[in-house]
């Protein structure tokens, strides 16, 4: 019985009767009436609306974007990253060579979580950029993502084109961008299969690719190169940072260079490669073969998460990830609330788990490890918890 209430916390399926609403449509009170006791791997097409349907459930102003509230957002992100690197700083001046000094080994760890945290929440913003959920203009969403994306050394084009590459293919078993299962001819490499958790893969995945090999810095890569040019300028603008990095260095040294920018940056890449498989990796979470694959289906498949009330804070609350998914147009802030409104109006399609996150990552990880490499002729796929 234990075993099995810890496993009903970790993935869990909403069964509550949702708010009963006299706009709902016939199919949609039938869904909620009569489908939402059965378990995701019961439920067939005709239990899933489509994705016209969806939207159609969901808030109209959920997919506006306000510039002035994205721009907010972008700007409280860098004050904040500010702030904790001159606070650190003077805070650590007091401490040296104080009674206090023993509190250096508290404050430079709070520091590189936080800091590594709101690298992260600046990810998530250049992300909504990439999306079009930051404003109605793309040019001026690919400025600002360009901008912000190489302060965290990532060429942004090119990462926005593999991302939408993802969305496109969530869920498929031939297709994925990241972390799908592989078939018995792709044996993964160390690379594809190893230390992801510790964000050594973030960096390597944006040289190398992951199932299909691919460098982001590469313009003339058929995925990129009809954004040759604003490839160019995000490699051009994490060069450029690369270069004030370098000279930063070279000003402070490599010690303290080391504890104010590259250990956040591993923590922001830990963020980075941890999240994203665990909001794809989950015990009964299905992968689709190419001909049994929609994108609804796929994208469903996605699984909500809880960081804790400090990181959805400062991530802004990247763990709503079924929502967007489904609708990646719809900005980071509106995401909690058209995701309540999912939940009532479609609790049947519900996935989220409670379990705390670095338990469900070792937990997910032995099992992808053992588990991730598929029959070539396999065209449903889901991990399971004891095989």
């Amino acid at each position: 019985m234990g075993v099995v209430k810890r496993r009903e916390q970790r993935t869990a399926v909403s069964t509550t009767s949702p708010t009963s609403s006299s706009s709902s449509s016939p199919k949609q009170q039938q869904q909620q009436q009569g489908v939402r006791t059965k378990k995701w791997e019961d439920l067939d097409d005709a239990d899933i609306p489509s994705l016209v349907e969806l939207k159609r459930a969901l808030p109209a102003e959920s997919f506006k974007s306000e510039l002035s509230t994205s721009l907010y957002y972008a700007a409280r992100d860098l004050v904040f990253a500010g702030t904790l690197l001159l606070a650190v700083q003077w805070l650590d001046s007091l401490l040296l060579g104080s009674a206090l000094h023993s509190l250096r080994y508290v404050l430079w760890p709070t520091y590189w979580f936080l800091q590594g945290t709101v690298f992260w929440g600046l990810f998530v913003v250049a992300h909504d950029c990439g999306h079009g959920s930051f404003s109605p203009n793309q040019r001026l969403n690919d400025c600002i993502g360009t901008v912000l994306n190489a302060l965290i050394l990532v060429p942004y084009m090119s990462w926005r084109l593999s991302h939408r590459h993802h969305h496109k293919n969530t869920g498929c078993l031939d297709k994925d961008e990241v972390y799908r299962p592989f078939r018995e001819h792709e044996r993964p490499s160390v690379i594809q299969h190893g230390y992801f958790g510790l964000g050594i893969t973030w960096p390597i995945y944006l040289f190398h690719g992951y199932a299909t090999p691919r460098s982001h810095f590469n313009w003339n890569d058929p995925m990129f190169i009809k954004h040759k040019i604003g490839t160019m300028a995000s490699v051009a603008g994490v060069a450029s940072m690369a270069f004030v990095l370098y000279k930063w260095e070279q000003r402070i040294g490599l010690a303290a260079f080391a504890m104010l920018y590259v250990v956040p940056y591993f923590v922001f890449a830990m963020y980075l490669m941890l999240t994203t498989f665990l909001h794809h990796t989950e015990v009964d979470t299905p992968w689709y073969g190419v001909d049994s694959w929609t994108y609804v289906k796929g994208n469903l498949s996605s699984v909500d998460r809880d960081y804790g009330w400090l990181v959805n804070e400062l991530a802004h609350n990247i763990g709503t990830h079924q929502v967007h998914h489904l609708f990646p147009i719809i900005p980071h802030y509106k995401l909690v609330k058209t995701t309540e409104v999912f939940r009532a109006k479609f609790p049947h399609l519900v996935r989220k788990s409670d379990e705390r996150i670095l338990p469900a990552f070792v937990r997910m990880f032995n099992i992808f490890s053992k588990q991730c490499v598929i029959p070539e002729d396999v065209q449903h796929f889901a991990y399971k918890e004891n095989e």
